[in-house]
């Protein structure tokens, strides 16, 4: 497992929820898996006093990533419900399909913190990769089903 920054402590970073409901909208917009906006809010979060440290870096990219949570959990229970309404074996498959993109999610950025496991950067890569793939899911769930 992943040692991160506490949950308690990435609540009280203060990152610019505003700001990743913008990068969204643009992944939305522009049809890219990933925009390059995607990580903006956590660097201006390390612009605060003590957020250029290896714990500040790490909590701002947590406080990022609990956005980016919260914007893909809600495009999965939109999806969810939207399913429900096609087919009833639809939203089972949904539910194993996010369950499987979390195990990977988790091995994949737990690979990452193995690897650079002598040094503390260890903790950013980690939390980037969480990041990264969390807004990616976001996106992937909000249109799912769609022809691009």
């Amino acid at each position: 497992m992943i040692c991160l920054a506490s949950a308690a402590s990435a609540q009280e970073v203060p990152v610019d929820r505003e700001a990743v409901e913008a990068c969204f909208e643009t992944a939305q917009s522009e049809r890219v898996a990933l925009p390059s906006c995607v990580g903006d809010a956590a660097a201006r979060c390390q612009e605060r006093p003590g957020g250029d440290t290896t714990l500040g870096i790490s909590e701002c990219l947590m406080a990022e990533t609990g956005v980016w949570a919260a914007l893909m959990q809600e495009a999965y229970d939109q999806k969810l419900d939207t399913l429900r309404e096609t087919d009833q074996s639809l939203p089972e498959a949904l539910r194993q399909s996010q369950e499987a993109w979390a195990a990977y999610r988790d091995a994949a950025c737990g690979l990452q913190y193995q690897i650079w496991l002598q040094g503390s950067i260890r903790v950013i890569i980690a939390g980037n990769c969480h990041l990264r793939k969390t807004a990616a899911r976001a996106h992937e769930l909000s249109g799912l089903g769609e022809l691009d």
